[in-house]
């Protein structure tokens, strides 16, 4: 089945348009932006979605500012903007590592910030990018706005906290110093889902050592973060034995599936050596001795 089925379109003129809309034909009504992830689901008969509410002219939702200490991205931010973006590539390199690898140039242009986090795939790279810098979302509806973190957002597999009439319009995500990040990622072929992913976000205190660290890994049916990164590394200084030990912590925190993508063990070695070099990477960028 390569058809969708019968489904009713329209296009919100703005934000408070677009939640009329949603809150107006139900539950059954779908925000679609770049479209990458609901069409095909659409074709294959995995979403009957009755509307689609078109959000692509809501242009107060496309933006990357930084204030206040924080960045703030709109949801309807393409990820070939977040790409380009010399403040992203500066405070936030994680997101440039990822969308970096995120699928290809067609989809880039299309494709959203705020479509991939509410898509909610469990392979999806932008979900533990988020889940690393503790970004929050916030959404707005009929009751007006409200802000949730990674770990409220994110209910579950293709599953999130929005009520039906709620829209993503933003994630905001702190800026500290001496703090730096990094994504890594193994992939069948360019573009593809990760077999495996991580990503570290790692602080530094003023003697060089590590003040705070955080850890994700994506695709191995890992909710978050790696519990006890933080208290693993804080007063330690950056090193291979540190590390190794982060890694294994990664490895055994991760419940991997054999698949066609690979093994269990394959996926757990993964985790491991990725973490190693995903906060290896982030230490040398807050120690400054790293570029890019």
């Amino acid at each position: 089945m390569q058809i969708p089925a019968p489904f009713d379109y329209a296009r919100a003129t703005g934000v408070e348009d677009a939640i009329g809309l949603l809150e107006r034909h139900g539950p059954e009504s779908r925000v679609i932006a770049g479209g990458h992830s609901l069409l095909p689901m659409m074709k294959l008969r995995l979403a009957r979605p009755e509307w689609l509410i078109d959000i692509n002219n809501l242009y107060e939702l496309d933006f990357i500012t930084v204030e206040n200490e924080q960045v703030r991205v709109g949801a309807l931010t393409r990820h070939a903007a977040l790409l380009d973006s010399p403040e992203i590539a500066r405070l936030l390199p994680i997101i440039t590592d990822a969308e970096r690898v995120i699928a290809d140039p067609v989809v880039r242009n299309r494709g959203t910030i705020g479509g991939s986090l509410c898509q909610a795939d469990p392979a999806e790279d932008l979900s533990t990018v988020c889940d690393v810098l503790g970004a929050i979302a916030v959404a707005r509806g009929p009751g007006g706005e409200r802000t949730l973190t990674m770990e409220e957002f994110h209910v579950g597999p293709y599953e999130t906290a929005l009520a039906p009439a709620e829209l993503l319009c933003e994630l905001r995500f702190p800026v500290r110093p001496r703090t730096s990040s990094a994504y890594e990622k193994v992939e069948r072929r360019v573009g593809d889902w990760a077999v495996v992913a991580a990503g570290a976000s790692a602080t530094l205190a003023a003697d060089g050592t590590i003040a705070d660290a955080a850890v994700g890994v994506t695709a191995v049916n890992l909710d978050g973060t790696v519990a006890g990164v933080s208290e693993l590394v804080a007063g330690r200084s950056p090193g291979e034995d540190l590390f190794a030990e982060v890694g294994a912590l990664a490895a055994a925190a991760c419940e991997p599936v054999a698949d066609q993508r690979g093994p269990v063990d394959y996926k757990r070695h993964l985790a491991d050596e990725l973490t190693r070099r995903a906060l290896r990477r982030a230490c040398a960028r807050a120690a400054g001795t790293q570029e890019g």
